[in-house]
């Protein structure tokens, strides 16, 4: 309305621009919008949490790298934030999806940081969580674990698979060389 444009590229005025980033933010569960994700990917079932922690960040994500570069500062501050809630709230959780949850806020504030520089290189990134959180998601399914203890516990049923999980976890952590 304030710049008589429409398109996502031609947005001049700060005020469409600013308020277009922070909704697709609340939409990606960057920080500090993100206090929604944890508790709603907590209470799903791990396939829907799934298709919430992939899916569904597709078509936000997609937006945000049509969005011009005029909001550097504010997706700065976004991917900051976002790298600093999603490590320090991760630590000391026992509930599995909500340490994926918070993964998933880590890697989308380092995403949108790597975004101001090279957008190739976002993609890759976004692509590589993309496979580790969907790993992730199916080593839990499949074990049929949602916390640490059942987790620790499925070594009798599927030991093959759960030799997998460390791995898989600390790829997630971005652990070298794993990632």
């Amino acid at each position: 309305f304030l710049s008589g444009e429409w398109e996502i590229q031609h947005m001049t005025h700060p005020l469409p621009a600013t308020a277009t980033t922070v909704a697709l933010a609340l939409k990606l569960g960057l920080a500090p919008l993100h206090f929604w994700l944890p508790e709603v990917l907590q209470g799903l079932t791990l396939t829907t949490g799934l298709i919430l922690s992939t899916w569904q960040k597709l078509a936000p994500f997609a937006m945000i790298l049509q969005t011009p570069s005029a909001n550097s500062n504010l997706m700065i501050m976004l991917g900051l934030l976002s790298t600093l809630v999603g490590g320090w709230g991760g630590l000391n959780q026992t509930q599995l999806r909500k340490i994926l949850a918070y993964s998933s806020i880590a890697h989308l504030g380092w995403m949108i940081l790597i975004l101001q520089f090279n957008t190739h290189l976002t993609t890759l990134a976004f692509l590589t969580y993309f496979v580790m959180t969907f790993s992730a998601f199916m080593l839990l399914k499949i074990n049929n674990t949602t916390n640490m203890q059942s987790l620790s516990t499925a070594w009798a049923k599927i030991p093959a698979l759960t030799t997998l999980a460390p791995l898989i976890m600390l790829s997630l952590g971005g652990l070298p060389p794993l990632t």
